[in-house]
């Protein structure tokens, strides 16, 4: 384990271990919402703490044959939910797949009345993308395995070396919980996937300057009623975005909107606002529906020490030496 790595995990060890000795706990600072009512701080903002899933079987796009049609009816979402059971069965990993995992650690996700998870545009598909976006968008089509130099470890993936997974998060196939606490002057968001930590501040406070650019962006809170809105600025152009076929050729140019709300005990409502002129012609806004979990937050057992980088590097020479017709 590098020195690097030990003082990261340290890092985000004593800083979860501080936010959560100052929160209240319930009983000292909570109101309960046995009246209904939504869970609240001492200082009346909503209370978000807790373990959160975002597992859902909504298409980030809607299917073009659903029109404008938000929502699903309650046959559609009943068919949805029994297809959802067939799949989730311990089927083992086809023949001849390699570092796979059985169906059944891979959630199918719960059913939805989205009908897409984009509510902006109105028609539930991405804006157009610009010429730019789209030579991007191509690139990024390409299997990691074949898109990437293997020069070296810096010429790969952030989320192939265990480092970052971007933000904004959607349903992926395992590791889907997230972990909020919360005080008067910060919340802070421990995603499971890839073990990162969110700090975000939610007093008022300027934006870092304009050349320091993050994996994760610069993150600034506000509550706008019972909501929180976050707004991210500065990422890397070097940052990772989720890598769904519909994220691919985004950049450090993102300028990202989340708003978090809490609608009942149970549900937490998840939407962000995407704006990166360079790649979408427009904005567009998606929704997550979150809902509260008993599940742990498991370690993501993967560090930037990954051992497979060392056999993709020498892959990378033995092809190299194929090309030059050298054999050994």
């Amino acid at each position: 384990m590098s020195y690097r790595f030990f003082t990261a995990r340290v890092v985000r060890f004593l800083v979860i271990t501080v936010l959560f000795a100052v929160v209240p706990v319930a009983g000292h600072g909570q109101s309960a919402s046995t009246d209904g009512t939504l869970p609240r701080m001492a200082d009346g903002k909503p209370d978000l703490r807790g373990i959160w899933s975002n597992v859902v079987a909504t298409p980030l796009e809607r299917p073009r044959e659903l029109g404008q049609r938000a929502v699903l009816t309650d046959d559609e979402v009943a068919d949805l939910a029994e297809r959802i059971a067939k799949r989730q069965v311990d089927r083992p990993p086809a023949k001849g797949s390699a570092g796979s995992y059985n169906h059944f650690w891979s959630p199918q996700g719960r059913p939805s009345v989205q009908s897409s998870l984009i509510i902006d545009p109105p028609d539930g598909r991405l804006p157009p993308r610009t010429p730019e976006g789209r030579r991007r968008a191509d690139i990024r089509a390409i299997p990691r395995i074949e898109r990437l130099d293997t020069g070296g470890y810096e010429d790969r993936d952030l989320w192939e070396r265990c480092i970052s997974m971007g933000v904004p998060r959607l349903p992926g196939g395992y590791n889907n919980n997230l972990q909020i606490f919360q005080t008067p002057d910060h919340v802070a968001i421990l995603i499971e996937m890839v073990h990162e930590v969110r700090i975000i501040p939610v007093q008022p406070r300027p934006h870092v300057p304009e050349h320091i650019h993050q994996w994760l962006g610069d993150s600034r809170g506000r509550w706008e009623g019972d909501t929180l809105v976050v707004e991210t600025t500065n990422f890397s152009h070097e940052a990772h975005f989720f890598d769904y076929r519909d994220f691919r050729g985004l950049t450090g140019n993102l300028h990202l909107v989340e708003r978090f709300t809490r609608v009942d005990a149970e549900t937490l409502h998840y939407e962000f606002t995407v704006t990166e002129p360079t790649t979408f012609t427009s904005p567009w806004t998606a929704r997550v529906p979150i809902t509260k979990t008993e599940e742990p937050i498991f370690e993501y057992a993967c560090h930037e020490g990954n051992y497979a980088l060392a056999n993709i590097l020498r892959g990378g020479r033995v092809q190299e030496q194929a090309a030059d017709g050298v054999s050994r």
